[in-house]
Parts: structure tokens; sequence; C-alpha cells
């Protein structure tokens, strides 16, 4: 008897991510804002949500948006107040949704008065807090770094104190040193002010934030030399799963486990099933589910986001669905998703953006992740379709700093070479974060209904705003949004057989996608024509027998032909 997965709230919610900056500006002042967000919850509502997750709103400086936490008690002033955000939690709670915060406790901001405190003399007692240590001397005296790790923002991962002579870690921009997890104090202090602090203002949970590198490797080694002529080397090994995250992760749990509340963790450069296992089991008491990259990852190099690797449907099939099978009768849960706010549009990136077959990509991709096992995730503009910004966006539209530190490590390197900048920004048009951080596109009005004509947008929109918005396609019985309210309205009404449901593969060709579901006394067929060519196709000898009825669907076509990205759901029952 194959094991059934206890039914939750959080399994069977859809879920819905809003890039605070980027989803409505209420004041036009160009920026988004908590305001902005309580005005369209009922949108959000209509469209099938039933749980909100806010990517970081807190007090910060702002250099990695939002992700360098200054104050985790305070908010980012622009997008309003702690009073405001507790008006926004009732507000999704009288509506009968949920609501989760990013937990971003790797780092913290240089701004933030624990480091404030570290870094004013050695004998501090917050000094700890973070990850100090003293310099290297070459045979020629010369100051060297602890090691030669490299950050994810492709710089070195240690800067110089000046103050106190010593260096500072940072996995990610200089401005977010690491915490030291190992000084309990520290750790005791986060549970307070960063988690305690929000569950009791009644948020539902948490989006955990590289929820892995918490615990680095002893001693802090230098990283395997494979990149000779590069100052310093790619060291995920080192400051990846490290020896005490479960520990770490146990303690969080602890917290939690006062609330009903679930969390979803990042968990990055993490390939093995094994290792996934231990966060996600539920007998681990760690992590209620995580998001694997695998597939969002494809065609981006492994510490080098922008060296681009070619790809094609087979790697998008078979990583989109790993975990399908991995969680079948285990006590563990994943997740369904294809966007998020550092990823590059799903249309654009795993289908096709051009005019003739965009909104039947986005419908194809709605089926595949509204049939799909586990918790479905959807970000902003989604829904509605929205893509990639152009090659010919300007270079200077581009502000994630991994972009602008790539482009500007480019012009540098290479001299200002315009073949190499041409060629860098095209893997930038491809994967950059950037893509998914521009203004919402609510309708075609100037500035695409974010904030008024008047007003210039921290961040510009994309051009396609005048045929992808919302008030174009809500009401619109063809148009993608519908389509979407259509299939999670669907996967609500058979979530035994769309959330729960045992999941299985079957091939038909490169260019299909084709699985069925079972789940109680039903089984369901999605298939998928991944291709912008007319696929031949004939119903599986697996569901031959059965009598399948097409529920929903992109195109009416032949029975046995699939046109360019054409899906179809069936399901039959007893």
């Amino acid at each position: 008897m194959p094991l059934q997965h206890e039914h939750k709230w959080w399994k069977e919610g859809i879920v819905y991510q809003i890039y605070p900056a980027s989803f409505k500006d209420s004041n036009n002042d160009g920026i988004g804002d908590i305001a902005g967000i309580i005005s369209k919850l009922d949108y959000i509502r209509e469209l099938g949500v039933d749980i909100i997750w806010i990517s970081p709103h807190y007090k910060s400086p702002q250099v990695d948006m939002g992700y360098d936490i200054s104050d985790y008690e305070d908010i980012h002033e622009p997008y309003g107040t702690v009073e405001d955000v507790e008006m926004l939690i009732q507000a999704v709670h009288d509506r009968g949704m949920r609501i989760i915060f990013d937990l971003v406790i790797n780092h913290t901001s240089n701004l933030h008065a624990w480091f404030l405190e570290s870094r004013s003399s050695k004998s501090n007692p917050k000094r700890d807090w973070y990850i100090w240590r003293p310099a290297k001397y070459d045979e020629n005296g010369n100051r060297c770094r602890p090691n030669n790790w490299r950050s994810n923002f492709s710089e070195p991962a240690w800067t110089w104190d000046e103050n106190t002579q010593e260096y500072y870690l940072h996995l990610y921009a200089a401005e977010q040193p690491d915490l030291n997890w190992e000084n309990e104090e520290c750790r005791h202090a986060i549970y307070d002010s960063a988690i305690r602090f929000w569950l009791e203002k009644g948020i539902d949970g948490f989006r955990v934030d590289t929820v892995n590198r918490y615990s680095k490797y002893p001693g802090l080694p230098d990283a395997e030399v494979t990149q000779p002529r590069e100052e310093t080397q790619i060291a995920f090994k080192y400051f990846t799963n490290g020896p005490r995250i479960h520990e770490f992760l146990r303690e969080i749990n602890d917290v939690l486990s006062e609330y009903d509340v679930f969390t979803v963790g990042e968990l990055p450069n993490t390939p093995n099933e094994s290792d996934v296992m231990q966060y996600i089991s539920a007998q681990a008491k760690q992590l209620n589910m995580v998001f694997n990259f695998d597939t969002v990852g494809l065609g981006q190099t492994p510490g080098d986001r922008f060296r681009i690797t070619p790809y094609g449907n087979v790697d998008f099939k078979r990583e989109l669905t790993r975990w399908q099978r991995v969680i079948q009768d285990t006590d563990a849960w994943t997740t369904v998703f294809l966007e998020n706010h550092d990823q590059g549009r799903s249309i654009s990136r795993f289908a096709s953006d051009v005019p003739e077959h965009r909104v039947m990509a986005g419908k194809m991709l709605a089926m595949i992740l509204g049939t799909l096992t586990g918790t479905l995730f959807i970000y902003q503009g989604q829904e509605i379709g929205m893509i990639n910004a152009p090659l010919t966006w300007p270079v200077e539209e581009y502000k994630c700093i991994r972009s602008v530190n790539y482009l500007k490590m480019i012009s540098e390197r290479l001299n200002h070479d315009p073949t190499a900048l041409s060629k860098a920004l095209k893997a930038l048009q491809m994967v950059a974060r950037d893509h998914a951080r521009v203004p919402m596109q609510w309708d075609s009005t100037a500035n695409a209904g974010f904030c008024s004509e008047a007003v210039e947008p921290w961040m510009s929109v994309v051009g396609s705003y005048m045929e992808i918005n919302v008030a174009d396609q809500i009401g619109r019985k063809d148009s993608l949004l519908e389509f979407w309210k259509k299939v999670l309205d669907l996967r609500k009404l058979h979530k035994d057989l769309f959330v729960y449901g045992r999941f299985q593969l079957i091939e038909q060709g490169d260019d299909l996608m084709t699985f069925t579901k079972h789940g109680g006394d039903m089984t369901s067929l999605t298939v998928a024509n991944l291709s912008s060519e007319m696929k031949k196709w004939e119903i599986p000898s697996l569901v031959a027998s059965t009598d399948m009825k097409l529920i929903i669907g992109n195109m009416k076509g032949p029975m046995d032909q699939l046109g360019p990205y054409e899906g179809r759901v069936y399901i039959s029952s007893p």
C-alpha cells in the first residue's frame, strides 16, 4: 500500500510571491509599498491564491534589494511602517488568506546595530557575532585575505576593516557580513528579533533565505584552485551544508513549533537527493519543504551564473519532474515553481515569448505546474505572462548588484571590448535577476499602472506592458490570467489528485511532456508540446483503457496531434 501524505493547509495552498518595490506604488514616489499590496489583495484572492509571500520589506540600505537587513523589527521607510505591515497581516487574514515573510538570517547589513558593535573593537561583546579573521601575509610581507573564497557576487568573500585590522566574511556583498552561527548568544538573538517578533504579530511562516549556509566548514580552509587565472575560487563545499547546519535548523524548528506555521527553504548548491532529504523529511523536524533549483538553474554554470550552457527540453523535463518521484513513499514534501525574484521569466526561458506563441506557451506551462504534486508557487506577473526584457534593453537599466558587478567585471577585464559586452548582454537577457524585478504590469497606461505618468519608477517598465497587462486580461475568457484561474480552480477541486497524487512520467519523445497522476479513485493525464512544431501523440497504453475526458486545454485540434506549445489535461474517474 503506497504511503499517503498527511494533508496540511500549507501543502494545498497556492502561494503568490510579491516583490514589494515592484508590485504597486500607492503614493507615487516610484517605489512599491505595503499600502499598494493591500490595495491589490482582492485581485490576488480572486486569482485563487491562499498564501502571500512578501519578499524582504525590512529596514535596509538596499544594497541587495532588502536582503541586507539593518533592523529585523522595522520596515524599509519607502515601503511603510510596522503599523502598515500589521494592517497588511490583518487584511490578508480577513480575506481568508495567509501570509509569510522572508527570513534572511545568514547575514545582516553592515549597518545593523549588531555589526556596528561588532566592528567597534575586538573586545566588544558582539565581536564574535560575526566571522572575523586576522590577515595572512605572503613571503614578501604583503597582506592577504584569510582564504581564497569567492563570494556569490563575484568578488572576494573577505573585506578588510581598517579600524580593528581584521577581515570579516561575507558570502554575498561586502555590505552583507555573515553572522556567526557558532555563537549561541547570537543565534538566540536572531530567534527573538527575526523570528518571534513577527510570529507574535500573526504571520503564518517564512521563506528561509540561503538556508544551508549558516554552518561553515571548520577552519575555513582554502578552496581547491579550479580557475588558476582567478584571484578567488568557488568554495561552495566549505560554506554549504556544513557540519552543524541540521542542529541549527532543529533549533529554529523548536521556535516555530510553538505556532501553526510552515517553512520553505532556499537550498542552493545541493544536488544530491540524500542531502536534500535530510532537510525535508518530516521526521527530521527542520523544514517543511525547500526550493530545489535544478530546473531554474538550467543554462547557468554553478558559481558563474552568466556563463551560459546549452540545454533542451529533455533536460527541462528531467529536472522539473525529479522531485515528484523522490517524495513518493516518503514523509518529505516538495515545491512546484518556475519563477521567483532571482530568475528570468519562465515563458522566455523555457518556452517562447514571441508574439505568436507567448500566450499558448504560458497556458501550457500553467497546465504542467498546476497538475504537479507539491506546494505551488506563483511569482507576481507570471499569471499574466510577463516576459524578459528584450536584448535591446539599455545596459544602464540593469539594477541588480549581480548584473552590475558582472558588467563592470567584463568591461574592466576586457578593456571595454564591444564584442565581449555584447556577449555579456546576451547572458543577462537570459538569466539576469532584473527581469523579475521590473514593475508589475497593471495596465497599458504610462508606467504600466505601477505609478503615475508624472513619476519615474525606481526601475523602468518593460515595453511589453502595452500588450501584457492585468487590465487587458481580467475578465477576458481567452486570456492567460483567466486560464490560470481555471487551472487553480481545478487543482483545488481535485486536490487528492493534483496536490497529493502519485506521479508517473511517460516518455513520448524529446519535445512531449506526458505524465499521469493517481489520487484517490481518479487518474489524470497531462500532455504538453514543449516545442514550436506540430507533434504527433497518442493516449499512453497505461490509461488507454480508461474513460479519459478532456477537462482543460489551450487549443482545439486533432486528437492525435499537438500544436505548438499545446497542452491538455484529461481526467477519469469510476
